[in-house]
């Protein structure tokens, strides 16, 4: 897979891709991230790529020809499955978005900022727009990231043991259900005797009964769905 994230702050973004699992998954060559500075597309003396927006109002907005310009030039290169917008009016990333987006070859990620981009950039290039939460952050480049974890975790080989991801919260619609490991007894609490039964056909019947406790308990709209 590859993902080309194009963004005003990429220094803001790098960190998240030089640790841990996304680190290995870019080092086994099973994906690559690229990021493209917007300031890198503009003929603006300045390096600007905002301006104030017609008809007034608060707040500056990205401008349509630097992103024009970046995302017709890595269009040139390659197709791409998805070009993504990061934006609190869009879609709310969800477990089944992650599946979804884990199977494609090449996407771009647009990362706002500021007040927004200029609506024609999302009428001409925008092929899914998606919100990582009910709430506003300064540009999209944490959304990005947050992304990114989402999906590139789920692509083969990245992960040490295949079935890991399969057993996340929300894969089933559900949350995942109460884990354990040593000491079997710790100041008094105890580890639930079944786990150690070695019946692992009953394991896996009470875990799947304790993830459905749990969801109706935290999360009871799941189960509506």
């Amino acid at each position: 897979m590859r993902i080309d994230i194009i963004t005003v702050l990429p220094e803001l973004l790098k960190s998240p891709f030089e640790a841990s699992i996304l680190k290995r998954a870019i080092e086994a060559n099973l994906v690559e991230v690229h990021f493209h500075n917007l300031r890198d597309y503009t003929t603006d003396k300045y390096k600007s790529v905002d301006d104030y927006q017609f008809g007034g109002g608060a707040g500056m907005v990205m401008m349509v020809e630097p992103i024009d310009k970046c995302i017709t030039k890595l269009q040139s290169q390659r197709n791409y499955d998805e070009i993504i917008y990061m934006t609190p009016d869009g879609e709310t990333l969800n477990q089944g978005i992650a599946n979804q987006l884990s199977l494609h070859k090449n996407m771009i990620i647009l990362c706002g900022h500021y007040k927004g981009v200029d609506q024609r950039v999302r009428d001409k290039f925008i092929t899914k727009e998606i919100s990582i939460g009910d709430y506003v952050l300064s540009g999209g480049e944490l959304g990005a990231a947050v992304l990114c974890d989402a999906v590139i975790r789920l692509i083969p080989g990245v992960l040490g043991n295949e079935t890991s991801a399969l057993t996340d919260s929300f894969q089933d619609n559900l949350l995942a259900p109460p884990i354990y490991t040593r000491p079997r007894e710790y100041k008094g609490m105890k580890v639930p005797e079944i786990l150690f039964s070695g019946n692992f056909p009953k394991i896996e019947k009470w875990r799947e009964e304790q993830a459905y406790k749990r969801t109706q308990e935290r999360r009871p709209d799941l189960l509506k769905d």
